[in-house]
């Protein structure tokens, strides 16, 4: 074979592998999500949008993500989400990153000030406007979502003293150090205070493996304290009340009622079966949280005037008020006035996006 015709194939064989990658990257793109074509009637569509979440733990999570997923894709976004497996120093380390890869916007999902206070004042210096759900952060030019906690704890805790007859023992379970929790624990103290009839006999609660840890801590509790002595378990978060639930079932005290926090697919099975102890949660709908902080983070790219401060309302969902018949979060606004239906930070001009 020819010195000019083995040259001539490696030439040919150089260029057919460049034009393969070159095909190959062209059809990529991180997140998952398609970037829009561009459109003069879109002119938002294939922003990058990174979500950073401080844990993923339980269906209401995954229900919130949903949520956010489910909205940025009607603006043609592209979203990728980072998981920091609720360690402080991870979450710094994913926004930092977040800011350096230049994302059009910031979402984040729980998290303390002292954690995301850096990260975001980098984001707002430079121009990426930032979105926060359940974390201290007082940034002007950053809109901070919050769920309207006092009053989420202020009604189960009403309903719980209406079902023991404002008096008997309680169990609180619930953990520290989170933005939403302090909340709620803000109001429970004003709530004890007031009814020095209901006593607190025990209070756990670890944001590391919260069900699990909650089953046993709850399980320990019930070998304390015997038939008759527990009235009512209060609890701040539905990963608590879950393992909380499963452990009184599981050791047949169906003298005790439940009250939660939060509402997913899972819980609201839960709620629906006669024989759990799990009665009544105050909750907004994660779908509905996820797409409303991805409304307000379009209104910024779109250069609208937002608030600092939005509260989300909530419903109370009580075991009497559901059907027989197995229902899905979905469904649940057949039954529950205000469930899923919020069209807070709804533009008029977000119409030409599918989003009214």
């Amino acid at each position: 074979m020819s010195t000019f015709w083995r040259s001539s194939r490696t030439v040919f064989v150089l260029i057919v592998a460049s034009v393969m990658l070159l095909l190959s990257a062209c059809g990529q793109n991180k997140g998952g999500a398609a970037t829009a074509p561009a459109d003069p009637n879109k002119p938002l569509a294939g922003k990058r949008i990174a979500l950073i979440m401080e844990f993923n733990t339980g269906t209401f999570s995954q229900q919130y993500v949903q949520g956010v997923t489910e909205e940025v894709k009607k603006f043609g976004g592209e979203l990728t989400t980072f998981v920091a497996e609720n360690k402080k120093e991870k979450m710094a380390s994913l926004l930092e990153s977040a800011v350096n890869q230049h994302f059009d916007v910031i979402l984040t999902d729980h998290g303390t000030a002292d954690v995301l206070q850096n990260g975001i004042q980098k984001a707002v210096e430079r121009k990426i406007p930032v979105v926060v759900f359940d974390a201290d952060i007082q940034i002007p030019g950053v809109t901070v979502l919050s769920q309207d906690d006092a009053s989420m704890a202020k009604v189960t805790l009403d309903q719980l003293k209406k079902d023991v007859g404002g008096k008997g023992n309680i169990v609180k379970v619930w953990v520290a150090g989170f933005a939403p929790m302090e909340r709620r624990q803000t109001e429970y103290a004003k709530f004890m205070s007031e009814n020095p009839d209901i006593k607190e006999i025990a209070t756990f609660g670890t944001a590391e493996n919260p069900a699990l840890d909650a089953q046993s801590q709850m399980e320990a509790v019930l070998k304390q304290y015997p038939k008759g002595q527990i009235a009512a378990v209060w609890t701040a978060w539905d990963e608590f009340a879950k393992g909380a639930a499963r452990a009184i079932q599981q050791a047949g005290r169906n003298e005790i009622k439940l009250y939660g926090i939060d509402m997913s697919d899972e819980d609201l099975q839960m709620i629906q079966d006669k024989n759990n102890p799990w009665v009544a949660s105050a909750a907004v709908d994660p779908k509905d949280i996820g797409r409303i902080q991805v409304r307000y983070a379009y209104q910024k790219l779109h250069g609208d005037q937002t608030e600092d401060s939005v509260v989300l309302k909530s419903v109370l969902v009580s075991q009497d008020s559901l059907p027989d018949k197995q229902i899905s979060t979905d469904e649940l606004s057949q039954y529950v006035k205000g469930w899923g239906e919020s069209k807070q930070g709804i533009a008029d001009w977000m119409k030409d996006y599918g989003v009214e």
